[in-house]
C-alpha cells in the first residue's frame, strides 16, 4: 500500500494547496478550501489488454495522416445532432450541465430509449424503478437501453464488459467514486480521477461516453475547471423552469461549431424538438400594441425571429430605472444615450424596461434596431406595424451599421410572412425578386420618421 497523502483543494475552482488557508488565491472565495485524502493503488480501473501485434505509436507527417471524414452516430434527435455538429463522435466524451430539474436526465433517457445502438444508462441518483416510471411516461419502447444503478467505477466497468454497450451514459459524474482515491463522491479528487478513468475507457474502446454534471450557484459546472478541459464537448442546458422552453447550447466542441443551439419544449411526455423556433419566440396576438418590435437574429447557422418588448414610463422616483431581461443592460444604456444625444428623444427622466420574449438571452448586435423601434413605440404610444421587422446595429453616432448574413435574415423574415424589413443602407444585398419590401435606413431619425411620421 502506498503512503497516504493529504492535500487541500478549493471546492469552488479546484485549486490545490499544500496547507489550509482561509481564502483561495485563484477564485478569491472564502472558506472553500478543504482537506482530502489521496491514496493511490498501483493498479488502474480500466486497462485494455494489448494484443501481441500491437505497436507503439510513432510520429507521422501531417500529410501522411488519414484525413477520412469521421463517422458520427446519429442520435435520432435533430436538435442534439445540430449542436454536436452532426452526431456523436465514437470515443468522445460529452459533458451536459444545467440547473436542477431543467431536464438533463429526461433528455438523455429519452434519447437512449430511441437510439438504435445498445446503450448503458448508469444512474447514481435514481433507482431502476424510478427510471422505469419516467421511461414509461416518455416512450413505451426501448429494447436497446440497459439501466444500471451503481456509483463505483470498478463495478460499472465489470458490467460494461458483460453487456458490451455501444454508448455509455453517466448520471451524474458527481455521484461516482473509485476505490483508488479515498475521498467522498463529488470531491475534487474523485471527479478528476473518475473522469480520467472514463476518458481512458472511451479512447481505448472507441465507445462514446455522455456525462451529466451538476452546476454551482453561479451557473458553472461543479468540480475542477480541468473537468471541462478533459472532455471533448461541453453542453449547457438552459431555460427558466417557469417557462416550457429549453435551450441546448454548446460551450465547447472539438468536433463542431460552438455557435449552434437546440430548442426544446418541455411537455408531460418529455422534450419535444422545436424545428421552427420563431413560433415560440413571437407572440400571436390580433390587436396591435405599442412597445413591441420583431428582430431578425442568428444563432449559429439558424435565423430566428424574436419579439422585443419595451415599456417606457415616467420615473416615479428621482432616479430612473433601467431593467432588462435577456438583453445586455449596458447596451441598453448606450442605446438610450444615443437616442437622447443624436435623435433628440428625452428619455433621461423615464423608466425603461426591456424584455425578450420566450425566456432566451440574445447577444447579437443586429437586434439593436428592433430595440430602438420598441422603445420609441412605447414612448410615443404608437404601435409598430406587426408585419415589420428589423435587422441593424446602432452605432454611437446614431448611424445604422450593417450586419452579417443579411440575406439569410431577409429570407427568414419573408418565409414567416413579414411584409417589410428595415436594414442598414450600407448592407450589400444580393437577393433578387424577393417578396418582402426592404427598407434601407442610414440613421435613427430615418427609422423614427418612417415608423411614426
Amino acid at each position: 500500500m502506498s503512503k497516504v497523502k493529504t492535500t487541500f483543494f478549493c471546492q469552488n475552482c479546484g485549486a490545490q494547496y499544500a496547507k489550509w488557508q482561509g481564502q483561495c488565491n485563484s477564485c478569491k472565495e472564502w472558506n472553500t478550501i478543504a482537506e482530502e485524502i489521496i491514496q493511490k493503488q498501483e493498479k488502474v480501473a480500466w486497462k485494455s489488454e494489448p494484443t501481441p501485434t500491437s505497436k507503439a505509436p510513432r510520429p507521422l507527417r501531417i500529410n501522411e495522416i488519414d484525413s477520412a471524414k469521421e463517422i458520427r452516430m446519429d442520435t435520432t434527435d435533430g436538435e442534439l445532432n445540430r449542436v454536436l455538429g452532426g452526431g456523436i463522435v465514437p470515443g468522445s466524451l460529452i459533458l451536459l450541465g444545467g440547473e436542477p430539474g431543467i431536464g438533463k436526465s429526461t433528455l438523455l433517457l429519452q434519447i437512449s430509449l430511441k437510439l438504435p445502438y445498445k446503450t448503458l444508462y448508469v444512474s447514481g441518483e435514481e433507482s431502476q424503478k424510478q427510471i422505469k416510471m419516467r421511461a414509461e411516461r416518455i416512450t413505451p419502447s426501448g429494447d436497446n437501453c440497459y439501466i444500471l444503478t451503481e456509483t463505483k467505477t470498478q463495478n460499472i466497468f465489470k458490467q460494461i464488459e458483460a453487456i458490451q454497450p455501444e454508448i455509455l451514459i453517466i448520471d451524474s459524474i458527481q455521484t461516482l467514486h473509485t476505490d483508488y482515491i479515498e475521498s467522498t463522491p463529488g470531491s475534487i479528487s474523485q471527479i478528476r480521477e473518475t473522469t480520467a478513468e472514463l476518458i481512458k475507457f472511451a479512447k481505448e474502446t472507441n465507445i462514446p461516453v455522455i456525462l451529466i454534471g451538476h452546476i454551482t450557484k453561479d451557473g458553472n459546472i461543479a468540480g475542477p475547471k480541468i473537468l471541462e478541459h478533459m472532455v471533448d464537448t461541453v453542453l449547457q442546458f438552459e431555460g427558466d423552469r417557469n417557462h416550457v422552453y429549453r435551450i441546448l447550447r454548446s460551450l465547447k466542441n472539438r468536433f463542431g461549431s460552438t455557435a449552434e443551439i437546440g430548442i426544446y419544449e418541455m411537455l408531460g411526455s418529455g422534450l419535444r424538438e422545436v424545428a421552427n423556433p420563431s413560433e415560440i419566440l413571437i407572440s400571436h396576438k390580433n390587436e396591435e400594441l405599442s412597445g413591441t418590435a420583431i428582430a431578425s437574429t442568428l444563432e449559429g447557422m439558424r435565423p430566428l425571429m424574436i419579439e422585443i418588448q419595451a415599456l417606457v414610463s415616467t420615473a416615479v422616483y428621482g432616479t430612473p430605472q433601467r431593467s432588462t431581461t435577456g438583453y445586455n443592460a449596458k447596451r441598453l444604456n448606450m442605446i438610450l444615450a444615443v437616442l437622447e444625444k443624436r435623435a433628440g428623444f428625452r428619455l433621461g427622466a423615464k423608466d425603461v424596461f426591456l424584455n425578450i420574449t420566450g425566456g432566451i438571452s440574445v447577444d447579437d448586435p443586429a437586434i439593436d434596431l428592433a430595440v430602438v423601434a420598441a422603445i420609441l413605440s412605447s414612448n410615443e404610444d404608437i404601435p409598430v406595424n406587426k408585419d415589420f421587422c428589423f435587422a441593424g446595429e446602432v452605432g454611437l453616432s446614431g448611424e445604422i451599421r450593417p450586419v452579417n448574413r443579411v440575406d439569410q435574415r431577409i429570407q427568414e423574415a419573408e418565409k414567416l410572412g413579414f411584409s417589410t424589413i428595415f436594414v442598414s443602407k450600407y448592407n450589400k444585398i444580393t437577393l433578387k425578386n424577393t417578396g418582402i419590401q426592404i427598407r434601407m435606413v442610414a440613421k435613427i431619425e430615418d427609422v423614427a420618421s418612417e415608423l411614426f411620421g
